[in-house]
C-alpha cells in the first residue's frame, strides 16, 4: 500500500507538471507570446469582389509576407458575427484585428475593453479608445477629381452614382463627386441610387440599366461585388462610361472605364500595422489621403487619350493643391473633426 501511495504521488506530480506546461503553452499562445505578430481581418463581403474586400485581403497578405505575421481572415455578415469574431480573436491573443468597414466600429468598441492586449482597428471608423483605432480614407479627394472628369466628359449632362448601402463614407464620396462635377459643369444633374446590399450583382445591373434609361452616360459606382453588375450593364450599353472605386477596376471594362477612385488598402493596412506595433500605442483616428499615397484617381490608360489636355492640367493642379494642403474637399474637415472617444 505504501509503494502504491508513493507511485500515485509521483504520477500525480507528473500529471500536474504536464498540465501546467500545457496551460502555460495555451497562455503563451493566447497572449501572442514568442514574438510572432498575429493579425486578423474581418470583411463584410467576399474577397473576390475586386474592390473593397479584395483590397483589404491583399493588405493582409502583404502584412504576412512583409512582416512575417500569422494572419487570419473571416467574412462576416451581421453585427452579431462582427462581435463574436472580434471576441474570438481577442481570446486567441491576436495583436491586431481589422474590422473592414464603418459598420464594425460599434462591435469593436464593445469588445475591446475586455481584451486590452489586442488592438482593434475599423476602417472608415471614427470610434476610438485605448485599444480602438479608426482609419479614415480621404476618399472625397479622388472622388472630387473623378467628378471633375465626369462633369467635363458627359454628353447628356446626367451623371449617375450607385452605392451598396447608404453608409456615411459612401454618401460623402458621392457628395464630393457631385461637387467636382458641378465645379466644372454647373449644368450637370446627378441621379443617386442604392442597391440595399453589397453582394447582389443582378440588382446592381438593374440599378445601372434604370439610370441609363434616364439619360445617364457616366456612372460612379461604389458597390463592391454588386458593382460587377453595374460594369456589366455599362458594357452592354452604347456610349456609357463608368468610374470604378476602392480598387483599380480599370481592367474590368477597359473600353468603358474612365478611371478608378482607388484606396491602396495594402499600403494603408501596412501603415496602420506598423503604427500599432510601436510602444505606447493609443487608439486614434488615422486620416490617410493623397498626401500619403493611399488614395488616388487612376486614369484608365486605354481611354486616357479622350480626356482633353486642358482637363488633364486642371486635374493635376487640383491634385497638387490637395497634396500640399491648399485645397481640401469641403466635406472632409467636418466629417473628421470630432471623433468619438470611448
Amino acid at each position: 500500500m505504501t509503494h502504491f501511495w508513493r507511485f500515485s504521488t509521483v504520477l500525480l506530480a507528473i500529471v500536474a507538471i504536464t498540465l501546467g506546461a500545457c496551460s502555460g503553452d495555451r497562455a503563451a499562445e493566447s497572449d501572442g507570446a514568442g514574438g510572432k505578430l498575429r493579425v486578423a481581418l474581418l470583411t463584410p463581403g467576399p474577397i473576390s469582389d475586386r474592390s473593397w474586400n479584395g483590397g483589404a485581403y491583399e493588405g493582409l497578405i502583404r502584412i504576412r509576407d512583409s512582416l512575417g505575421a500569422e494572419v487570419s481572415h473571416i467574412q462576416t455578415r451581421t453585427p452579431a458575427e462582427f462581435e463574436e469574431n472580434f471576441r474570438q480573436y481577442g481570446v486567441q491573443g491576436f495583436n491586431i484585428v481589422f474590422g473592414h468597414g464603418f459598420e464594425f466600429q460599434d462591435a469593436a468598441a464593445r469588445v475591446a475593453p475586455n481584451y486590452p492586449r489586442t488592438i482593434y482597428v475599423t476602417t472608415s471608423g471614427t470610434r476610438t479608445g485605448r485599444n480602438v483605432a479608426g482609419v479614415n480614407f480621404a476618399f472625397e479627394e479622388p472622388s472630387y477629381i473623378a467628378g471633375m472628369i465626369a462633369g467635363r466628359m458627359t454628353k447628356t449632362n446626367k451623371l449617375g452614382m450607385i452605392g451598396g448601402t447608404e453608409l456615411p463614407p459612401v454618401k460623402r464620396s458621392f457628395s464630393a463627386f457631385e461637387q467636382g462635377a458641378k465645379q466644372v459643369n454647373p449644368q450637370v444633374q446627378v441621379i443617386i441610387s442604392y442597391i440595399g446590399n453589397w453582394d447582389d450583382v443582378s440588382a446592381g445591373k438593374e440599378q445601372a440599366i434604370a439610370q441609363i434609361s434616364r439619360g445617364v452616360d457616366i456612372i460612379f459606382q461604389n458597390a463592391d461585388a454588386a458593382g460587377l453588375g453595374i460594369f456589366q450593364a455599362v458594357k452592354e450599353a452604347s456610349g456609357v462610361r463608368i468610374i470604378g472605386s476602392n480598387a483599380n477596376q480599370n481592367d474590368i471594362a477597359p473600353l468603358h472605364t474612365l478611371g478608378s477612385v482607388v484606396i491602396d488598402l495594402p499600403r494603408a493596412l501596412m501603415l496602420i500595422t506598423r503604427e500599432a506595433q510601436k510602444p505606447g500605442f493609443t487608439g486614434k483616428v488615422f486620416l490617410l489621403g493623397l498626401h500619403d499615397g493611399v488614395v488616388k484617381f487612376i486614369t484608365n490608360p486605354q481611354l486616357a487619350n479622350i480626356i482633353p489636355d486642358v482637363l488633364r492640367a486642371e486635374v493635376r493642379a487640383t491634385e497638387q493643391a490637395m497634396r500640399n494642403g491648399s485645397f481640401r474637399s469641403p466635406l472632409l474637415a467636418d466629417s473628421l473633426s470630432a471623433p468619438e472617444q470611448e
